[in-house]
Formats: C-alpha cells, sequence, structure tokens
C-alpha cells in the first residue's frame, strides 16, 4: 500500500494533476478525503455512511514570522498509510479493556524549504488529526497567530453549546440551531466570576450537535499538550466553525519550537447517540501512562467539609477580618468567627461518618490560613499551603483518621495564583508526604497571575500537567476545578483522577441549575474525561437551613442517585451533609454500595439534552449499577438487562421517584423494591420531571 501511494502522487505531479487521497475507517463506514487546492491549501472532508459530516474545510495556520504564512502554496512530497488493532488495560475507568482499531494517513507536505505534516486516524467513531512540525532549519521556532483549522457543517445542526471564553467553563448549556447561536449569545453570557468572553462570536469545545437528517457529531481535541485550548469561531451563514486558539498576555496563540505536534482535533460521529457516549477515541489518542509503579493510584469514594460552607453553616475563612497578610498576621490574635468548619473537632465527626459508612477519603476545604482575604486581584502571596489555622490540628486528624481507616484530603485554592502556587509546591507536597495525605484537590478560582495569562492558555495547560507530574512524584492523585477542559490525558497522567472543569454541583446552591444540564454534559464535557460533579445532594430545598434562602436544587432525590452512575468519576463525591443521609438511610445505601470503577460499560438509552440511562458492571465483582436521568420532562425509562449473563437470576433493587414527585414539588419522594431479574428482563420505569432512576444489582 505505500509504494502504491508514492506511484500514484509521482504520477498526479508528472500529469499537473491534484489527487485526492482518501483513508476508510476499519468497518467502511467513515471516509476521509484529502486534498491540495489548485492554491496549495491542505483540506478535507468527512462522511459518515454517505452522509456528509465535515464540507471541505481547510487546514493551516498564521504565523507571526516569516513573510508566507503555513496556509497555502504546499506540495504533497509523501503519502504512508498504516493501521492499528490493539487493546490496553487502562489502571481505572469505564471499562477493563479498551480497544483500539484505527486506519492512518500520514501526509508529509512541503512548502518551498519548509515542512508540515498532518496526521490523519480513522477509527469506526470518529477522526483525529494533528499537525507535526519536523525538526528544521527554517522553521525551528516560531510564534502561531492563529491555527486555520476548519470545521465546515453540511447543514444547520442542532447545537448544544457554552460560550466562548478564555478563563471559564462554568456555564449552562444552551441548545440552538447554529444560525441561532448569535441571537441567543446575550443570554448564554450569564454572569460567571472570573468570566473572559470572546468578543467574537464564539463557543467552547466539546461541542455537540445533531442534525437534520439524524447524525451526532462532536467536536473536541485530544492529548492537550504545551499548546493553547482551541475555542471555536461561529460563521453562522456558512454554518462552520474554525479555530480559535486562547491567546498569552501578549495576544499570540502558541509559541512552537520543532520539533513539535499539536493536540488532535477530534470529530467523533455516529447516527446512535448511545455511541457517541461509549466512544473512547479520545482516551485512544493520547500517549500510554510511562509511570514505573501506579499501585498508589486508587480510585476513591469520599465526602468533605464542604457543602457546610455552601448552604452557609460554615465558613472556609477563620476570622472575619480582612486585610491579613501572610508572614505577617499573627492569626492565633485574629477573632474567631466562630463558623470555621475545618476545625478538628467537626473533621473527626465526617471522619467517624466516613468510617462507619464505608468512605475512603474525608475532603477538607478551609483548614490553612489565608481564606480572610483570598479572593484578591491585587494579591500575589495568597496561601503557603502548609500553615494550618490555630483550629486544625494536622497531627491529631491524621492520627484520627488513620485509626479509623479513613484517610483526609488535601486542599490548595491557589486562588488564581499560581506563580506562589508554583514556588510552593514541593513544600506542600512534601507537606502531604509527611502526614499521610494522598490525594489534592486544586482550585484556580480567580483571575491567572502572573497577570494576562488565562486558565485555558499555553502555559497554564502546562501548569496542570507539570502539577500532576510533579504530584506523581509524591504518590499523590489530583483532582483539578476551575482548570481547562480534559482532553484524555488521564490516560498519561493516570494520578490525574478527575476535574471539575464544568458548572457542577456547587452552582445548585447560587442560583441552581436546569433539568436538562445533567443530560448535555455527558455529551459535552465529559467526552475528555471523568467531571468531578460532587453529587448525591438529599436536601434540595435550601429554605430548610434558611428562611431567607431561596435556592433549590432542581433535580429529585433519585435523580442524585442516578448521578453516581451516568456522571462518571473515579473520584466520587458524596456532597451532602452527613444529617441529611441519616435522615434517609434507605436511599444512602445506594450510594454506599455503588462501585467507583468498572468492568464494563452499557450505554442503554441517550439523547442529548433528554435523557442518558447507563449501566455498569462493578470491577470484579458480579454487581450492576444502573442509573438514568432525565431533563424537566417525564419520562418512561426501558431498560433492557441483556447485559446481564444468560442463565443466572438476579436481584435487582429498584429507586424511583415516587408517584408523585417532580424536582420543584416534590423532589423527596421515593420508592425502594427488590424485584428477580435475569438477562431476558425489560423494565419500563417512570421517571419524575427532573427525576432519575437507580438500581442496582446483585
Amino acid at each position: 500500500m505505500f509504494k502504491k501511494s508514492l506511484l500514484l502522487i509521482g504520477l498526479c505531479f508528472l500529469c499537473g494533476i491534484i489527487q485526492a487521497q482518501e483513508l476508510k475507517s476499519p468497518d467502511g463506514n467513515l471516509v476521509l478525503n484529502f486534498q491540495l487546492t489548485d492554491q496549495g491549501v491542505p483540506t478535507y472532508k468527512l462522511t459518515y455512511k454517505t452522509k456528509d459530516v465535515i464540507k471541505e474545510s481547510k487546514l493551516g495556520f498564521a504565523i507571526a514570522s516569516g513573510t508566507e504564512q503555513l496556509d497555502k502554496n504546499f506540495k504533497v512530497a509523501d503519502v504512508q498509510y498504516s493501521s492499528e488493532d490493539t487493546a490496553w488495560e487502562p489502571i481505572w475507568g469505564e471499562q477493563r479493556e479498551i480497544r483500539n482499531n484505527y486506519n492512518e494517513m500520514f501526509v508529509n507536505l512541503t512548502q518551498d524549504n519548509r515542512m508540515i505534516n498532518i496526521r490523519f486516524r480513522l477509527f469506526n467513531d470518529g477522526l483525529g488529526f494533528r499537525y507535526e512540525f519536523p525538526k528544521q532549519e527554517n522553521l525551528f521556532t516560531f510564534v502561531i497567530k492563529e491555527e486555520l483549522t476548519e470545521f465546515n457543517m453540511a447543514g444547520d445542526n442542532k447545537t448544544f453549546w457554552i460560550p466562548g471564553d478564555y478563563d471559564t467553563n462554568e456555564y449552562t448549556y444552551t441548545t440552538t440551531k447554529i444560525t441561532g447561536i448569535a441571537g441567543a449569545m446575550k443570554e448564554a453570557t450569564h454572569h460567571v466570576l472570573d468570566q473572559f468572553p470572546i468578543k467574537t462570536l464564539a463557543v467552547q469545545t466539546p461541542l455537540m450537535m445533531k442534525s437534520d437528517n439524524g447524525l451526532y457529531i462532536n467536536i473536541h481535541e485530544a492529548a492537550l499538550v504545551d499548546y493553547p485550548a482551541m475555542q471555536l469561531n461561529v460563521d453562522d451563514k456558512k454554518l462552520a466553525f474554525s479555530a480559535h486558539l486562547v491567546p498569552d498576555v501578549f495576544g499570540n496563540k502558541g509559541d512552537m519550537n520543532t520539533p513539535a505536534q499539536t493536540p488532535w482535533r477530534t470529530i467523533v460521529v455516529s447516527d446512535d447517540a448511545r455511541n457517541i457516549l461509549s466512544s473512547r477515541m479520545i482516551v485512544n489518542l493520547n500517549e500510554p501512562c510511562t509511570y514505573e509503579d501506579v499501585s498508589w493510584i486508587k480510585p476513591t469514594k469520599y465526602i468533605g467539609v464542604w457543602w457546610q460552607m455552601f448552604t452557609g453553616r460554615g465558613s472556609w475563612a477563620y476570622s472575619d477580618e480582612t486585610n491579613i497578610k501572610l508572614g505577617v498576621t499573627d492569626f492565633a490574635k485574629l477573632t474567631p468567627n466562630g463558623r470555621h468548619a475545618a476545625n478538628t473537632a467537626n473533621v473527626k465527626k465526617y471522619i467517624d461518618f466516613a468510617a462507619a459508612n464505608g468512605f475512603d477519603q474525608v475532603l477538607v476545604e478551609g483548614w490553612n490560613i489565608g481564606w480572610e482575604d483570598w479572593i484578591n486581584p491585587v494579591r500575589e502571596y495568597l496561601f503557603d499551603f502548609v500553615t494550618p489555622y490555630p483550629d486544625f490540628d494536622v497531627k491529631e486528624l491524621q492520627r484520627y483518621a488513620a485509626s479509623k481507616g479513613v484517610k483526609v484530603m488535601m486542599h490548595h485554592e491557589t486562588g488564581g495564583s499560581v506563580s506562589n502556587y508554583e514556588r510552593h509546591q514541593k513544600d506542600a507536597f512534601q507537606f502531604m508526604a509527611d502526614n499521610g495525605y494522598n490525594a489534592v484537590k486544586t482550585g484556580y478560582v480567580s483571575r491567572i497571575r502572573p497577570k494576562g495569562e488565562h486558565h485555558d492558555g499555553q502555559a497554564m495547560v502546562n501548569h496542570y500537567i507539570n502539577t500532576a507530574k510533579l504530584a506523581a512524584k509524591y504518590k499523590v492523585m489530583v483532582n483539578s476545578h476551575e482548570a481547562v477542559r480534559p482532553t484524555g490525558l488521564y490516560r498519561t497522567y493516570p494520578n490525574w483522577l478527575a476535574q471539575e472543569s464544568a458548572r457542577g454541583t456547587e452552582f445548585e446552591s447560587m442560583g441552581g441549575l436546569p433539568p436538562e444540564h445533567t443530560t448535555i454534559l455527558p455529551f459535552t464535557r465529559m467526552m475528555g474525561g471523568p467531571m468531578d460533579y460532587t453529587p448525591g445532594i438529599f436536601q434540595t430545598d435550601f429554605t430548610y437551613y434558611s428562611a431567607d434562602n431561596h435556592n433549590r436544587v432542581r433535580t429529585t432525590l433519585v435523580k442524585q442517585l442516578a448521578y453516581y452512575v451516568t456522571m462518571y468519576s473515579p473520584l466520587q463525591m458524596a456532597a451532602d451533609l452527613p444529617e441529611n443521609y441519616e435522615r434517609f438511610p434507605d436511599a444512602f445505601q445506594f450510594i454506599k454500595d455503588v462501585a467507583v470503577d468498572w468492568d464494563n460499560t452499557y450505554i442503554l438509552e441517550a439523547e442529548p439534552g433528554d435523557y442518558v440511562t447507563i449501566a455498569r458492571k462493578a470491577k470484579g465483582k458480579n454487581e450492576w449499577f444502573i442509573g438514568g436521568v432525565t431533563d424537566e420532562n417525564a419520562r418512561e425509562a426501558v431498560i433492557d438487562f441483556s447485559f446481564l449473563p444468560a442463565g443466572a437470576k438476579y436481584t435487582a433493587t429498584i429507586y424511583a421517584d415516587g408517584k408523585e414527585a417532580d424536582w420543584e414539588k416534590n423532589p423527596q419522594s421515593y420508592t425502594i423494591k427488590s424485584v428477580p431479574v435475569t438477562h431476558k428482563t425489560k423494565l419500563k420505569q417512570r421517571l419524575a420531571p427532573g427525576g432519575g432512576i437507580a438500581i442496582s444489582v446483585k
């Protein structure tokens, strides 16, 4: 095949004809066509079962130096084909084994005395392609002004999107046609802390779409390393998207030194929405893990001193005094506010609850000095990550936790002062090692310092990866919040267990989340990796805590149970207050039982924005768990148990919305019953508005 392709190229040049190159997926359903235009512009197009997915779209770069841009006057010097069909076992994940099956086309392009390669990989579930820059004298160091990759759509697709933003992805999703994005942008760009919306019309990835002819299309990226994150410009007249890289403080879009490569641009496509959720293409496009020892990396179920603060029953800060200064202020002399939640006695109560109910860890936020004045865009030296408040006894709590078989989870909130965090990281991780911590939740609330950098820019992308690598040296697992959205790097750095990187449960205490939110997230944010969504809120009406607090969690109690299956994470939190779980012990049993690591996953039903039903088999056990969620509309879920082994009977414990359940009017109404099931069973179950279904099978 290699010799044949070289011969064809040679013949094409001799004849003065530009020959298109074709690549098919292993099953033949996806077809990629690559060619140069008459002006030497590289282009590609993609079809699925003969239906257009991406119409002819340009590839290339605008660069800040040199007289000729990397966008035209190319010639094809070589084309090579290869294939792979292997399998690998993740350390943790949604399935025990992942198949990596693709056909590849490698195109070597020359432009006078410069060279650029494009590598295409076509899987049965989609396309990945990236640019590669070999080491060369005439393109050694350069600055990207913009990546010119286009995604020209075949129609006015239904689109699930959030506004383009350099610093946050904590928006709720808007659903419109491509042509409706501009008209809905002002409403969609509601106030979010530290937002930096793109001034031109743009949206973020992962971007989910559904075409009028029944195709489900997802655009994202994989293996985001040493490169800015990609947003998408919107051309609603041409029904097209194009790359919009996050700039640095100087407005540049990427510093490159050859040899170098970009992240993979990914297009997952199917005519069945379930196949979008079952795709493993993005993680397959990442490099394997190189850690020699991974025995310390463990999926974890945890609780935390966290929700107290969001419900107004506690404070991160020890004192209400401000204008404090680390290294100068004597915190022992500050007047306690009496609401500081991270105190020794309170944390011991959480440790007791964790031990009694089989949880692995207890997250404690607000344990370290500096929270009195932490969201301050002027301050640089915010935290030192090693000094506790006077009422938090590190040694005693570690001793107490160890005696109960529980670990305390560290929290490193940077307040966006990344330069300060990097100065202290080694000391902070050594402090963790010395005191028995093996997991940390990092946070990046507020604008990034050094000033002018963005959460999703090249410098911060490198910071998040370097943090994971440094943490691994201390055998520490990482859960990052307010970081760039994931791109499958958990394969390469499996101690980077989870991220937030979207609008999660905490926003239920700050105005609420629409019921459809968690029927969209699996198709968008979670395409790149697990999310620390922090589910499990049983007390959904906040007037329970205060008559002045009018917030409400917009789900039923059972939908919160379903999240433990539908919102995948190997780092799974039971986020509510312990006393609320004690009020509903029979429902809480599902959270105690549900696994956090899986042998296999079965997508039973799915439609973005409407519903998701997923079944999973617990790793190494003959136990299965099912979760189903719906939007604001009631529906009847049809649960097919054919994933169960044939020839055996099982007992399914069904946690269902009550007959009169409703997320707004009656959220805590539920029923529990046990029924026999086999692989032939098909169960029909009503889900309430904003409701769900949760089932354990043993």
